[in-house]
């Protein structure tokens, strides 16, 4: 591996680890669909000059249904839910959670792609999601009770997995770039409704809150995934996801050090369950 694509995996796993943490930071002053919207305008704004620096195509009318699918499928929906179940889970829990989504899309895959899974491989599906049932319940009050919030980051995954199929067909006419770029303009485009109030909890909110939000727009929602595209451009994709698994692992790290946030020792447990069940997915499955 040289130094160039060691550089932009590093930027990727390191700015997707904070994204969880961020979300968990604004959410003191912002409300999750205010959060959400605020964040991709930041982002729509600063995709702006890239798009027309690196001239993007429009899309054609017949691929312009899937382009508004994956916009809110992978940005609207995907966001308002992760920012909810953020209200009440951990930012390394929900990261775990969010983890599913290999283990979903090959679901999907099969359904719909007509993909095949080996035995093995819905064995790790079955172990992942056990893996996710032992974080609800570290989550919840006590450890006792589930958590709703690790309901809403699985549906969060789920969307983000029909983000991910939907979008592999577009990807043999338009470059990663491309489908990014009109993704979040989509995606952004049908959360502007939730911009009613946004201005009140602005001027109320800590500056902290309004920089992460920031933040969350321009790193994690832009800059890493032109990273990840270079990454993916010059590095087999199965071989590139490997290296995701170090993002729970930073998400905590971040966790403790900027928000002083620490899952508890059941939820870690089922966040090891998840991983083991999607590197079982991933490599064998």
């Amino acid at each position: 591996m040289n130094l160039s694509i060691f550089i932009a995996l590093f930027i990727t796993v390191t700015l997707w680890a904070s994204a969880f943490v961020g979300i968990k930071a604004a959410l003191v002053d912002y409300s999750p669909v205010h959060l959400a919207v605020f964040r991709y305008l930041v982002a729509s704004i600063v995709l702006v000059p890239v798009a027309v620096f690196r001239k993007i195509r429009i899309p054609t009318l017949s691929e312009l249904p899937r382009f508004l699918l994956i916009g809110v499928s992978g940005i609207s929906i995907y966001n308002i839910l992760l920012n909810i179940g953020e209200k009440t889970t951990t930012a390394a829990s929900a990261c775990f959670i969010i983890n599913t989504a290999v283990v979903i899309t090959a679901v999907i895959s099969v359904l719909f792609l007509k993909e095949k899974v080996r035995g093995v491989g819905w064995l790790g599906m079955l172990v992942s999601l056990a893996g996710v049932g032992v974080i609800a319940f570290g989550e919840g009050e006590g450890g006792v009770s589930a958590d709703v919030g690790s309901l809403f980051v699985f549906i969060a995954a789920i969307c983000t997995s029909i983000y991910f199929v939907v979008q592999k067909p577009l990807l043999v006419t338009y470059s990663s770039l491309e489908v990014v770029t009109y993704a979040i303009w989509f995606g952004t485009l049908f959360m502007l409704p939730g911009l009613i109030g946004i201005g009140e909890e602005v001027a109320g909110a800590s500056l902290f809150s309004t920089l992460a939000v920031v933040y969350l727009g321009v790193f994690p929602a832009v800059v890493a995934y032109v990273a990840w595209s270079f990454v993916l451009s010059r590095m087999p994709a199965s071989r590139a996801a490997t290296f995701l698994y170090v993002v729970p692992v930073l998400s905590i790290v971040l966790g403790f050090l900027v928000i002083h946030e620490m899952p508890t020792v059941v939820s870690l447990v089922g966040g090891g369950v998840v991983l083991f069940g999607v590197f079982v997915v991933n490599r064998f499955g």
